[in-house]
């Protein structure tokens, strides 16, 4: 009897101890940021990233990945294993008055590494973390929502999302916010933000190793690229110089028929539209040098996935570490920097055009490039998006883009390499698989538990289901549909059959099976399995705290945080933020300004940056009121005697009629398509714009002139 229980003893033990560092793997997710399905080598693309493709051949690669079609929701779904709205964030980062539209993580959800924290692991952040709400991004705080409070041991990286890769804003270390050029710790000859994001993750790899190497660890590298704006290494783009010449169409069969090669999609499958015509193109230069720009900067980042994987080689953790890369929303059609060609293209010669000497080579055999908006696109003075046909090359074959749940704008690679742990090499995996799994997958490799209570509240119990049994080839047992919702655009996909509908519009059925890019809506042809699957969503929506649908639009919790003031007096150089500006939602806005200039140009006053806000500005003689709703910009362009001194005076309406003076006389009325829809998180400035820009200008394009004093009224 005894004999037996010792034999059993070992199996008992097993069971109620945890695995040692040596049987559990270390963890990395890698993010990137508005990228297309097509985009990498080995998922058919021609952009050069032979370290994911090593990172295929030696793993797994899922065909079928879902993100959520939009940043801050991929990486609060990423990091908790919940449907964003369950974790506060069904939207961006504004508090909308409603639990799914929070703005930030919630306090009924916990992220990966506060789940995997208790079970021994070091964590460590590094890049852009996007999911706390706007009012708590300043350097006093509140940081209850920043990685250190969300169960990170070390982060570097932006607070916010998009911006500069020179000069990237809200920048920290750990819990302090820092100014690349004035970090003591890490000093390169030049910032370039996704070198930093890589060399960071590099150190707390190898000060893991050398601080807690009987510790594993779980590291999240979340990249910007290739997230507007299109700023690149001049040596990194040169790679890519002429690769783009022929346009849209060439580049996307080939990624097509590669697809097919590869076995990424079935031949039933065919090619969604192209939205572009080349031919039609006034600056093809212009236009090729986006994409090549684009391509250069995942080319950076496949270099710094390189380093971090080299590094782990170096020190023997390759084998036995999980490395899943993925991107959080398909290719961006978000037009910034890029002004309607029959308004504002001209064409200017490039090495006139471009400041700071940023982009040496202006010349293509021996002749000066030709462009549009005024900047090649790559240099730190520019602020420009690929654009919308440059998108749909990314999501080929598929059609629609980020902010939509269409399979263009939430299908993902997603690449899983464990030397170790996964049983297939250089295979792929068509089981549909979601961000929700992936708190599910690290809880089970690194034999951790689930929480079921953080700082006394209860929490949610997770989505999900763990990708582990793909890796031998088995089945992962799903058990309901998968769903989706951004912006009022839905989605449910249960096994094959996919429903999906835009804001306000009938719902499409989809049979993926035979069907991945949509093209042949089959509702009509089977109205009680749009029915089932419509049912099915309300419910899952209900559950989710989706509803009510269209609570992202909303007003705002947070609106006590804001100023009360009505009026501001303001002056050259004056610069509001956060609690400080003036709160513009949904406000009559009256301006007064006294300036003086020869000649006017640049900027006069902005709030808000590329998402909302408005902003005055001179440019060719003429002044521009623009207005941002939801990232889009519509402007009124005014044509007067501005030149001198004057009193400019410009009242825009709620509804959107706008009315401009010049010194008491009529100039302009016009119309806009209604007030600032939402208050921006970036602040206002006097005579330059210097953050997300509003407008279609480049650089913070400061005012050339005086400005005497400018007046801001607000109704109610």
């Amino acid at each position: 009897m005894w004999s037996r229980l010792l034999c059993c003893l070992p199996i008992f033990l097993a069971c109620i101890m945890p695995l040692s560092a040596a049987d559990r793997p270390n963890v990395i997710v890698i993010l990137s940021d508005d990228m297309g399905y097509s985009d990498l080598g080995c998922y058919g693309g021609e952009i050069n990233t032979p370290n994911l493709n090593g990172l295929a051949a030696n793993g797994l690669r899922f065909s079928q990945f879902y993100n959520t079609g939009r940043c801050c929701p991929t990486r609060a779904c990423l990091l908790t294993g919940l449907y964003p709205h369950q974790a506060g964030v069904g939207h961006m980062t504004e508090d909308r008055g409603h639990p799914g539209y929070s703005g930030g993580l919630n306090e009924h959800c916990v992220t990966i590494a506060e789940a995997l924290r208790p079970a021994g692991y070091a964590t460590y952040a590094t890049g852009k973390w996007h999911v706390v709400r706007n009012d708590q991004v300043k350097p006093e705080g509140p940081k209850h929502n920043w990685p250190l409070q969300r169960g990170f041991d070390r982060f570097y990286g932006t607070i916010t999302g998009a911006g500069s890769f020179y000069d990237p804003g809200t920048l920290t270390r750990d819990n302090t916010m820092i100014s690349p050029f004035a970090d003591p710790e890490y000093k390169p000859e030049t910032y370039y933000y996704t070198h930093a994001i890589s060399d960071h993750a590099i150190r707390f790899v190898m000060e893991h190793r050398q601080q807690q190497a009987d510790k594993p660890f779980f590291l999240y590298v979340a990249y910007t690229a290739a997230h507007w704006p299109m700023h690149a290494l001049e040596a990194d783009v040169a790679r890519y110089r002429g690769k783009y010449d022929a346009g849209y169409e060439p580049i996307r069969k080939r990624r097509f028929e590669r697809l097919r090669e590869l076995g990424l999609i079935p031949p039933t499958v065919e090619l969604s539209p192209q939205t572009g015509d080349w031919s039609r193109q006034e600056y093809p230069e212009w236009e090729a040098r986006c994409m090549e720009v684009y391509a250069a900067m995942i080319d950076a980042m496949d270099q710094g996935i390189g380093r971090i994987v080299q590094t782990l080689r170096e020190q023997g953790q390759l084998d036995n570490t999980l490395i899943f890369f993925l991107q959080d929303n398909g290719g961006c059609q978000e037009t910034v920097g890029r002004k309607a060609r029959e308004e504002t293209m001209h064409p200017v010669i490039a090495a006139d055009a471009v400041r700071l000497d940023v982009i040496p080579a202006q010349t293509r055999d021996g002749r000066p490039v030709v462009m549009g908006p005024g900047h090649l696109p790559g240099g730190p003075d520019t602020y420009i998006a690929y654009g919308p046909d440059w998108a749909n090359t990314s999501n080929t074959p598929f059609r629609e883009y980020k902010h939509f749940v269409h399979e263009g704008g939430i299908s993902t690679p997603l690449i899983a390499h464990w030397p170790q742990g996964l049983k297939r090499t250089n295979e792929i995996e068509h089981q549909p698989g979601h961000l929700i799994d992936l708190m599910a997958t690290c809880i089970d490799v690194a034999g951790a538990k689930y929480p079921t209570e953080r700082n006394g509240q209860p929490v949610t119990p997770r989505e999900g289901v763990s990708l582990r049994p793909a890796f031998a080839g088995k089945s992962l047992d799903r058990p309901q549909p998968l769903f989706w919702e951004h912006e009022g655009n839905q989605a449910i996909r249960d096994g094959q059959w996919k429903l999906v509908a835009k804001e306000n519009r009938p719902w499409e059925l989809y049979d993926l099976a035979t069907d991945r890019s949509e093209l042949h809506d089959l509702a009509d042809a089977h109205p009680g399995r749009v029915q089932q699957m419509s049912a099915r969503w309300n419910e899952l929506a209900a559950r989710a705290s989706v509803l009510p649908l269209g609570g992202w639009r909303t007003g705002s919790k947070t609106r006590a945080a804001r100023s009360p003031r009505k009026s501001f007096e303001l002056k050259a150089g004056d610069a509001l933020k956060g609690a400080d500006a003036p709160d513009i939602e949904n406000r009559r806005l009256e301006i007064v300004a006294r300036y003086s200039a020869e000649r006017p140009a640049g900027v006069l006053l902005a709030q808000g940056g590329s998402a909302h806000g408005y902003a005055l500005w001179f440019d060719d003689g003429k002044l521009h009121v623009g207005l941002r709703r939801g990232n889009r910009l519509s402007e009124q362009v005014i044509a007067a005697e501005f030149g001198g001194e004057h009193t400019l005076s410009v009242v825009l309406e709620t509804s959107g009629k706008l009315s401009v003076t010049l010194d008491g006389q009529p100039c302009k009325t016009g119309k806009l398509p209604g007030g600032v829809l939402s208050q921006p998180a970036d602040g206002l400035q006097v005579g330059r714009d210097s953050g997300g820009r509003v407008g279609e200008y480049t650089g913070p394009s400061p005012f050339a002139g005086k400005i005497e004093s400018i007046q801001l009224k607000l109704g109610e």
